[in-house]
C-alpha cells in the first residue's frame, strides 16, 4: 500500500481557528498545532480514498453530516467514510437513556434514533467505536460489532476491519485500574457500578489487538493503516506541542506528568502494532502527534501522525479531512480482516462472562503458565483456515431492530422503562459463522429475567414478516423473556481460578484522562 497521504490544512479544515463550524462561529483564543504531514500526488493505479474523522459525536449525527455536506459542496468531492471516535450515543429510545452514564442535564435523545427508526439514511459509510458516554445496553449486543443502524457499524469492544483495502483497528472505552483486567461481566440491568463500568477497556481486548503486530523479521512496515481508540495513549502529548495544550488545558499538565493522562497501555499499541494514524478523542480538543519509530532508511516503519479531535460544537476542531491513496480496483466497502479472524479464533478461550480477572498469556510471569502459547499471531495454516470461510465482506443486510424504534418524539414516549437485554442476530450470526464463544448469549445466559423479545420478532412488527436471516441463526434452547420491570441485581462476584488472592485498594485520585473525565 502507498505511503502517500494528506491530512488537510487548517484553512481546509471544516471547524477550527481558521475553518468552518457548524455555525460558522469561532472561539479559540490559540490555533491547534498542524499536522506534520504534506500532500502527495496519486500514483499510478492509484486513487484516493477521502475519510471524514470526528471525536467525540455525542449523538449529533444530524449536525455531523450536515458539515459533511457543506465540505463537499464547498470542495467538490464526496467523503467514502465517516470514522467517529467515541462517545457516538447511539440512542435507540428513550429506554435506552438510563444504560448511559451521563450527567441527567446531559441525558439526551439527540438524534441517532432516526436513524436507527429509519426515518433518515446515514448519507455516508459510517463507524465507530464506544467511549465513555454511550448506551451501553445496546453495544452490549454486538461485542464483536455489527450494524446498529443501515450504514452505521459499531466496530465492538475491539476490532480490525478492513475498508478500501485499508486495515483499521479499534478499540473502545476509556482506562480504568480497576477494571483493565476483569473479563466484560456488565450487561443490562446495569446494577450498582456496571453502569459504569461496562464502558472500561479489558486487558483482553488490547491483547488481541496487539497481536495484530508485524512478524518479528519485519522491521520496516505500518501493518495498521488507522488505529482507534477514545482516550489518548498516555504519554503521547510528549510527541506534539505540549506546551501550547497544558496552555489550552492547563489541569492537563500534572496528570500527563504523573502517567494518567489517557490510557498507559495504549501506547504499547503504537509500539508494536505501528499504525500510520492513531485517532482519538475524549479530552475535547484538537492536537496532533508524530511519532517515530526505531529504524534507519529503509528500515525505518512511516512515524505514527496521533490526531485527537473535539466535539461537535460551533467554533471547535470537531472534524478532521483525510486522504489516503489506495489501489484503483479497491472496494468501498467494509470486509473482515482475516488476521483479526484468526486472533478471534485463537484467543477464544479468553472470552467468559465471568465477573472473574483474566490473566492473559503474555502476563502470565512467575505464575504456572495455563495456556500452550503466548503469541497468538497468526500462522499461515490459520490464515489459511480463514481463507475457507469463504468472502470475508461484511453483509449490510444483516441490521434488525432489537429495541422498539421511535418513530416520534412526543411525551408519550418518554414515559418507557428501561430497556431490555436483547439477544441480537448479528452477533448470533458472526459467532456460528467464525466458530467462537458469543458473549451476547453469555452474558444473556446470567440474567435472562432482563432479556426481552427482539423488537424484529414481535408479530405485530413491521420487520416480521421479513426476517431473511431468522432461520439461518440458531439461537439454541433459550426463551426470549419480556422485560417486564427491572429490580436491583448484584451480579456475582467470583475470583479467577489463574491468580492468587490480591487485594486491591480504591484509588481516590481522579484523573482526567480516566472515568472521571464524565462531562459531555
Amino acid at each position: 500500500m502507498s505511503s502517500e497521504e494528506h491530512i488537510e490544512t487548517e484553512e481546509e479544515r471544516c471547524c477550527g481557528s481558521k475553518g468552518e463550524g457548524v455555525s460558522g462561529t469561532d472561539d479559540h483564543q490559540d490555533p491547534a498545532p498542524e499536522p506534520l504531514i504534506t500532500e502527495k500526488e496519486v500514483g499510478t493505479g492509484q486513487k484516493k480514498v477521502r475519510i471524514a474523522v470526528v471525536g467525540c459525536s455525542h449523538g449529533e449525527m444530524d449536525a455531523i453530516y450536515e458539515t459533511m455536506a457543506k465540505i463537499e459542496e464547498k470542495k467538490n468531492y464526496k467523503f467514502d467514510l465517516l470514522i467517529c471516535c467515541g462517545d457516538y450515543q447511539a440512542v435507540r429510545n428513550y429506554g435506552d437513556l438510563p444504560h448511559m452514564s451521563i450527567p441527567a442535564k446531559y441525558s439526551s435523545l439527540q438524534t441517532f434514533y432516526k436513524y436507527y427508526s429509519g426515518e433518515k439514511v446515514a448519507p455516508v459509510l459510517t463507524i465507530f467505536i464506544g467511549g465513555n458516554h454511550e448506551a451501553s445496553g445496546y453495544l452490549c449486543e454486538l461485542p464483536n460489532g455489527g450494524w446498529v443502524a443501515p450504514k452505521i457499524y459499531y466496530m465492538g469492544f475491539a476490532n480490525c476491519i478492513q475498508f478500501a483495502g485499508l486495515r483499521i483497528a479499534g478499540l473502545s472505552g476509556i482506562y480504568s485500574y480497576f477494571d483493565f483486567d476483569f473479563a466484560h461481566f456488565e450487561r443490562p440491568s446495569f446494577s450498582g457500578k456496571d453502569v459504569k463500568t461496562v464502558y472500561h477497556v479489558r486487558n483482553v481486548d488490547m491483547f488481541r489487538l496487539r497481536q495484530l503486530k508485524p512478524a518479528n523479521e519485519d522491521k520496516s512496515s505500518n501493518p495498521i493503516d488507522i488505529m482507534l481508540s477514545h482516550d489518548w495513549p498516555t504519554g503521547i502529548p510528549d510527541y506534539g506541542d505540549k506546551q501550547w495544550l497544558f496552555r489550552m488545558k492547563d489541569q492537563f499538565e500534572a496528570d500527563h506528568e504523573n502517567g494518567k493522562l489517557g490510557n498507559p497501555a495504549g501506547m504499547k499499541l503504537i509500539y508494536e502494532c505501528r499504525p500510520r494514524y492513531y485517532l482519538a478523542a475524549h479530552l475535547h480538543i484538537a492536537f496532533a502527534a508524530l511519532f517515530p519509530h526505531k529504524g534507519s532508511g529503509t528500515d525505518r516503519p512511516q512515524p505514527t501522525r496521533f490526531l485527537s479531535l473535539d466535539k461537535p460544537i460551533p467554533g471547535r476542531q470537531f472534524m478532521q479531512a483525510l486522504e489516503i491513496n489506495v489501489a484503483e480496483d479497491a472496494k468501498m466497502e467494509l470486509s473482515y480482516d482475516p488476521h483479526w479472524l484468526a486472533i478471534l479464533k485463537n484467543t477464544d478461550l479468553l472470552t467468559t462472562a465471568e465477573h472473574e480477572k483474566i490473566v492473559c498469556p503474555d502476563r502470565v510471569g512467575s505464575q504456572p503458565c495455563v495456556y500452550e502459547r503466548k503469541d497468538f499471531r497468526p500462522t499461515a495454516e490459520e490464515l489459511e483456515e480463514i481463507e475457507k470461510l469463504g468472502d470475508l465482506t461484511i453483509k449490510t443486510d444483516t441490521f434488525r431492530h432489537t429495541a422498539p424504534p421511535l418513530k416520534e418524539d412526543n411525551q408519550s414516549a418518554r414515559n418507557v422503562p428501561p430497556s431490555a437485554y436483547y439477544r441480537n442476530p448479528q452477533s448470533a450470526e458472526f459467532c456460528q459463522w467464525l466458530g467462537i464463544r458469543d458473549l451476547n448469549q453469555m452474558l444473556i445466559e446470567k440474567s435472562p429475567e432482563y432479556v426481552g423479545v427482539p423488537f424484529y420478532m414481535i408479530p405485530q412488527s413491521d420487520e416480521s414478516d421479513s426476517k431473511p436471516n431468522q432461520d439461518d441463526v440458531d439461537f439454541g434452547d433459550e426463551d426470549f423473556i419480556i422485560d417486564r420491570g427491572h429490580e436491583d441485581h448484584e451480579p456475582e462476584t467470583k475470583k479467577s481460578k489463574l491468580e492468587p488472592e490480591e487485594v486491591i485498594e480504591e484509588d481516590k485520585n481522579k484523573t482526567v484522562g480516566g472515568e472521571e473525565a464524565e462531562t459531555q
